[in-house]
């Protein structure tokens, strides 16, 4: 998926590519039953509803002359029932084609979620989320429209017209063969507009897709436009984006409509032609009865053509579209399990860096030949300077990103030839951005331990100190929080979080700026909950808080791609390095 901005368009015009069809064909291939049951019913339909023209030819031209008016009754209740027919299998086929076209959108839905949800990272950081969303909702329903009810009508709109031109020329070989004069014009209009009328609609998709991206930015910063009075500014950038989305929604209106009104007029002047010729050219070889069914079928002769037109540019759109899908169901998953990985075993918390080098660009490294080990039940703190490694050490632990050099393992295993599952089941991660989701104070606190009880949820609060304010709200840990936790002060949000990492009972835990949002009452009551959670288990802490790190068994400077300087806090207040610096000058300020 191509990376860029809520205002740069994303290129969708690419040629017609048989293939990607071809690949979407295992999503309509788990519905064919149902697809082949709609087509023999849309079939059953339109084979009643042409028997209407033919019973009323033979009413004018057989039973009004010779006032047969048993025959008359027959030919109306044949014509009722046909109708019916025509009624009730098209009702029956509409709904077996709204059940498959839901059902194709939930298959790749599905699949692109799952796949999402596999992604690394960086993905995220590089596109605008509004455009994912505009890929998984807005592509999804035009291909699945076209993977479903595009195939049937397709079919059906050909055995339409083939069997409208059976019975056209049933009643009269020459004045068929006038309505049907009109298509080597059609053809030579389409010939022209399809090409504009393609690209019209993908630049609709382009101004929809641009608008969702600055929306849903512009609905996630909300607070901070309200916090630097930028609601007019944005509302000028998304008015543009509005006003450019409606030019373009009405261009392809217009061209859309060019089709339309050539079919409408083409086939209005080819059956004016064939009225005149009928009645005074052929004259009396023509009956009315005759004249009238032909005109009926004339009209339904050019809606076929027109429907067939429509879904052409429906199949070529969806082309695009499903090179759009395939492309982020295609995107490499670069951290997924090795194909012989195992599942790693219970673990006591033994952590090795053996020569590791990293580098998110595989151009500049942040990390270079670094040796680390770790005793179980060790707790390391991580501090430095802002763009260090700090998180890149921890991350590399949990396996957020793959090693570019040497190896990370625990107990002794490579954490590369792991399962995914098994490695992060024994760790808990708490990472700076305490995502909270929409839901009870209950649920976002058992997320990671579905199995957890009320009481181990409400342990896992008391020890973080989160107790106390739950409590205080209108339900308790059954309140409703937003997404995001917008109810919520950034502390709570963070202690909340906290006791979600704690749930898990992990082997091995990771926090990233655990305490950046805690005032300092709370820390201290925090501190002694977490100075018993750590006993016993391996920790690594990233802190810029220094006095929050003091007692952990020992202290990483991380700089220059590495561990500058290691030890205790008193052991590097001694050396007076680097930590000591960092420390006094804290402390000072």
């Amino acid at each position: 998926m191509a990376r860029n901005r809520f205002d740069v368009d994303e290129t969708l015009e690419t040629p017609f590519n048989v293939k990607h069809l071809l690949r979407a064909g295992v999503y309509v291939k788990r519905h064919s039953k149902k697809m082949i049951l709609s087509l023999v019913y849309s079939a059953i339909s339109a084979v009643c509803a042409l028997v209407g023209p033919l019973l009323i030819s033979t009413a004018i031209d057989v039973a009004v002359p010779n006032k047969d008016y048993m025959l008359l009754v027959w030919l109306a209740v044949a014509m009722a029932i046909s109708i019916a027919l025509s009624i009730l299998f098209g009702w029956i086929r509409s709904k077996y084609m709204t059940i498959v076209g839901q059902e194709i959108i939930y298959d790749i839905r599905k699949d692109l979620f799952a796949h999402l949800q596999k992604l690394p990272f960086q993905f995220y950081d590089d596109r605008p989320h509004g455009k994912i969303l505009t890929r998984v909702i807005n592509y999804v329903n035009n291909v699945s429209d076209a993977l479903s009810n595009g195939i049937i009508n397709f079919i059906l709109e050909t055995f339409n017209l083939i069997l409208i031109a059976v019975f056209m020329l049933l009643c009269d070989v020459r004045l068929s063969l006038i309505v049907m004069a009109g298509i080597p014009v059609f053809v030579v209009v389409v010939f022209f507009l399809k090409p504009a009328q393609r690209r019209a609609w993908q630049d609709v998709s382009n101004k929809g897709s641009n608008l969702n991206a600055y929306l849903h930015e512009s609905l996630d910063g909300a607070k901070i436009t309200q916090a630097f009075v930028r609601e007019d500014e944005n509302a000028e950038i998304y008015d543009k984006l509005n006003r450019k989305y409606v030019k373009s929604w009405m261009k392809a209106q217009f061209t859309s409509n060019l089709v339309w009104y050539s079919v409408d007029n083409i086939s209005t002047i080819v059956i004016a032609a064939m009225y005149l010729i009928g009645l005074f050219m052929l004259g009396p070889a023509v009956k009315i009865g005759t004249l009238i069914a032909i005109s009926s079928y004339a009209w339904r002769f050019w809606q076929p053509i027109l429907q067939l037109s429509n879904l052409y540019n429906t199949f070529i759109n969806a082309v695009a579209y499903l090179e759009r899908i395939f492309e982020m169901i295609d995107e490499p998953v670069t951290i997924d399990d090795a194909p012989d990985a195992g599942a790693l075993p219970p673990i006591e918390g033994r952590v090795d860096f053996n020569d590791v080098t990293f580098s998110y660009d595989g151009e500049i490294n942040i990390l270079e030949h670094m040796d680390l080990h770790v005793r179980a039940g060790e707790s390391i703190a991580l501090v430095g300077p802002t763009g260090a490694g700090k998180t890149t050490v921890v991350n590399l632990i949990s396996r957020f990103y793959n090693v570019t050099g040497g190896a990370v393992t625990l107990d002794g295993h490579d954490v590369s030839r792991v399962t995914l599952h098994s490695l992060r089941s024994q760790m808990g991660i708490m990472l700076q951005d305490s995502f909270i989701f929409s839901g009870t104070i209950l649920d976002n606190i058992r997320y990671g331990r579905l199995d957890a009880t009320d009481e181990e949820v409400i342990a896992a609060a008391k020890t973080v100190r989160a107790h106390d304010f739950i409590m205080a709200m209108e339900k308790g840990y059954h309140t409703e929080v937003n997404e995001r936790g917008s109810r919520l002060s950034q502390g709570q949000k963070q202690l909340i979080a906290f006791a979600r990492t704690l749930l898990s009972n992990p082997r091995i835990l990771i926090l990233d700026e655990a305490t950046s949002s805690i005032d300092a009452q709370t820390e201290r009551l925090l501190q002694e909950g977490l100075n018993a959670l750590l006993k016993g288990r391996t920790s690594f802490i990233i802190a810029h808080r220094l006095s929050t790190i003091k007692n952990c068994d020992r202290i990483l400077y991380i700089s220059n791609k590495g561990i500058a300087e290691s030890g205790s806090h008193d052991e590097l207040m001694a050396k007076k390095g680097l930590y000591y610096h960092l420390y006094t000058a804290q402390i000072e300020g």
